[in-house]
């Protein structure tokens, strides 16, 4: 029974999904063509727009492609019934840079609203939000601003620290930004717990990575995460936790979670996991913990 059950754990975790066909669009924010991606299945019953993090764009982050794994968050979504879209915020992967050569915490809320809404009128239906990292700070303003747009957030790798992210108002920035390069060091740096992912699952996101996003972009402004402010939030809630995330680590979790403004609120800690979990060992759980909130939610 224990060799049969191994058998059927390895066909479902070990083999890749049958990915879902991938669709590119390019949706009109003021003037600046953002890129959106998608992937769906005619059994889709939610709908899911993913926010990256602060270095790498959507595709390496949530449609990594391996001939080894199942490391696509985008087709274990559909697998789960959500229609997927993931944005290319400005400078990222194939949207291109603000005609200032910079990004604003305010104009990535804002280009996620504009998504939301393209999607609201798309589908019919208001997507649920995910955010990882400091795609988790965008997906929170965005609900702070515009509560009514989305179904729900889901926060992973949650890192506000005003401490760390809030700058003086009148912070001197550069005349021009950095335009630095990305380096497989920088890549691979959030694989930080030994056995999570595969040595050829690292390989893999670093080349995709660094495809896709070869130079850094430059935030500016940095002042305007002050508007975080957890008793704001008013739509339902799901903060995920990798148990070994450096950035996310619990008292950040804590501050966020009991002071949201929502009763309905879940935190789901992944056992093992780092803060690139989502391509982790316990990806899984993250995504069951997903399919699960989503779920209940759609019932009401």
């Amino acid at each position: 029974m224990l060799r049969v059950a191994s058998i059927l754990f390895c066909l479902y975790f070990c083999l890749p999904l049958s990915a879902a066909e991938l669709k590119h669009h390019k949706v009109d924010s003021s003037g600046h063509l953002l890129s959106v991606w998608e992937k769906s299945s005619t059994q889709a019953n939610a709908t899911i727009l993913l926010l990256h993090g602060r270095t790498y764009s959507s595709l390496p982050d949530f449609d990594l492609q391996t001939a080894e794994e199942n490391l696509s968050m985008m087709d274990a979504l559909v697998e789960r019934g959500f229609r997927v879209f993931a944005l290319d915020a400005r400078g990222y992967g194939t949207t291109e840079r603000d005609t200032s050569g910079w990004l604003t915490p305010d104009q990535a809320a804002q280009d996620a609203a504009t998504t939301i809404q393209w999607i609201t009128n798309q589908t019919g239906n208001k997507p649920h939000l995910y955010g990882w990292s400091y795609g988790s700070m965008v997906a929170q303003l965005v609900a702070q601003r515009n509560p009514g747009s989305v179904r729900s957030i889901m926060l992973f790798g949650y890192p506000f620290n005003p401490e760390r992210h809030v700058v003086a108002e009148d912070f001197v920035y550069p005349d021009e930004p950095s335009v630095k390069q990305n380096t497989k060091q920088h890549a691979a740096s959030d694989f930080t717990v030994v056995g999570a992912i595969s040595k050829s699952g690292i390989t893999a996101y670093v080349k995709a990575a660094l495809k896709a996003d070869p130079i850094r972009v430059d935030f500016r402004a940095l002042h305007q995460w002050a508007e975080l402010d957890p008793t704001k939030v008013t739509v339902p809630t799901l903060l995920i936790q990798g148990e070994f995330d450096p950035i996310a680590p619990d008292e950040i979790q804590y501050q966020l979670f009991s002071n949201l403004g929502t009763s309905h609120k879940w935190w789901v800690v992944l056992a093992g996991g780092g803060h690139a979990a989502l391509l982790e060992t316990p990806r899984f759980e993250m995504f069951d913990s997903m399919t699960t909130f989503a779920s209940q939610l759609s019932t009401q």
